[in-house]
């Protein structure tokens, strides 16, 4: 853990917009259930309309919160994305408040407690698709906004909001959209709720990202399916080839046998070699917040948090050979797979899709034709916490939590981070916890903790005004 000390104390005009929260909390805890009901889900395949539905809904909260010029961002071919924002003074500093308002598809709706889209509350947790991923942020930054406006008066510094309507599907058009729209994102800092806390009521800082490289191989033997009786013995199995193939990228111990892929991960530091060594670990803890049944056993000998933020995984995402429901005495044909690599510094997306490709078509047997096609490609992201920003945003989040916040990694890839960064001048990128180890965020049952919630718009409360006594660049 790396406190951020000697910050100002908090300004009795944080203590007002806090409060105002407070006496307002139930009016946006409706906010956020009445965006978890439309089911904004971005993929391909599924209702664009409701993306829309749910980016629209979102411009008109801004509205209703104070916003300014809310608006649709619109790109051809893209979901749209919500505009806004609340001018104060040119000679302030501007932040830039980014979430997404899309949301991954329910998964498994037999596998949850409650409907999907039907925000419910249960044991101090809200459980909807979207709660915590990421609508929990609009409803934090529209909170925050009007609690400074409403309780106080006026807000401390400039803020703009920007909503992305793809973000589960790839950020595909970001950067048409920061092209076009590069001006009306202009800003100082940028502040992001759509990563994890260290555990629930213990807030973090996100100072590393993964990168995802992601392939889809499909293994074909035949032109149709055969008889198993018939054929059987004789004719490849492509389910069999593939699986030979899949296993063939990890060794005994589940750990990545590729040595191509492993050749240029960057060694840890000194310093963060101390800060993951200052972290309560737990085995049975972490094996227990990943649901792991009985008598499954963790990979790795090193801390989990290490393997998980500054070491590579793979990772089979999907897989089929013909269907459960439609299983038949058969010898099929084709059998597909999605393969994941999550990077760490010092690798790069390309050499290593070309690695993973040459070591499946590498372990094909039989002579079975394989073909490998790019799904994912994007680095890893880190930062340096040596900016001001990062104590007031430490100090902020010490404010809202009572806790002093934890310094981590996080071993999932967030595209826009650098590309957004890199557009707008370099400028630091916050990146603050929502979700908790129990979310579940993308899988069935997904949660917000309820108290956390309330923990993070205090937080961003207090982020405001001490941002804004930085002496913080003039924006681009």
């Amino acid at each position: 853990m790396v406190p951020f000390m000697n910050q100002p104390e908090d300004t009795a005009e944080t203590e007002v917009a806090a409060a105002w929260f407070a006496k307002h909390r139930e009016r946006y805890l409706d906010d956020l259930k009445t965006l978890a009901q439309i089911p904004s889900v971005s993929f391909p395949g599924f209702d664009a309309q409701e993306v829309r539905r749910c980016g629209e809904a979102t411009a008109e909260l801004l509205r209703q919160r104070g916003f300014d010029g809310v608006r649709l961002l619109e790109i051809d071919g893209a979901h749209p994305a919500v505009f806004g924002e609340i001018k104060v003074d040119d000679s302030a500093p501007t932040v830039l408040l980014y979430a997404h308002y899309d949301v991954q598809p329910a998964g498994d709706e037999a596998a949850w407690n409650s409907a999907p889209f039907v925000p419910t509350e249960r044991q101090g947790r809200l459980y909807a698709r979207g709660t915590a991923d990421d609508k929990a942020a609009i409803s934090i930054h529209t909170a925050a906004a009007e609690s400074w406006q409403q309780g106080v008066g006026r807000l401390p510094l400039n803020i703009k909001f920007f909503a992305e309507g793809e973000e589960e599907a790839g950020s595909e058009h970001l950067g048409e959209f920061l092209e076009k729209y590069r001006d009306d994102l202009a800003a100082d800092y940028l502040v992001v709720f759509d990563t994890l806390n260290f555990a629930r009521g213990e807030p973090a800082i996100t100072t590393v990202l993964r990168g995802l490289v992601a392939v889809d191989v499909e293994v074909s033997v035949a032109k149709e399916a055969l008889h198993s009786g018939l054929w059987g013995g004789a004719v490849p199995d492509a389910a069999m080839a593939l699986s030979k193939m899949l296993a063939a990228l990890v060794d005994d111990d589940g750990a990545i046998a590729v040595p191509e892929l492993l050749a240029k991960v960057a060694d840890l530091t000194p310093d963060e070699q101390r800060a993951l060594d200052a972290l309560p670990v737990s085995r049975p803890r972490y094996a227990e917040e990943a649901g792991l049944l009985d008598g499954v056993e963790l990979l790795g000998k090193k801390s989990p948090f290490e393997l998980n933020w500054r070491a590579p995984s793979l990772v089979v995402n999907a897989i089929q050979a013909s269907s459960r429901a439609d299983a038949r005495n058969i010898l099929v044909e084709s059998a597909w797979a999605r393969v994941g690599v999550r990077i760490v510094p010092d690798m790069e997306p390309e050499p290593t899709r070309v690695a993973l490709e040459t070591a499946l078509r590498d372990a094909a047997p039989w002579g079975v034709k394989v073909n490998v096609t790019e799904k994912a490609l994007g680095g890893p992201w880190g930062t340096d916490t040596g900016h001001p920003a990062f104590a007031a945003a430490s100090a902020a989040l010490r404010y809202g939590y009572n806790k002093e916040p934890v310094m981590m990694g996080c071993g999932a890839t967030i595209p826009f981070i650098e590309p957004m960064c890199d557009a707008l001048g370099g400028i630091p990128a916050l990146l603050l916890g929502i979700e908790d180890p129990h979310t579940r965020a993308h899988g069935e049952n997904e949660s917000l903790a309820l108290d956390d919630w309330e923990s993070a718009a205090k937080s961003l409360i207090a982020l405001f005004d001490r941002l804004a006594a930085l002496n913080a660049p003039t924006a681009a």
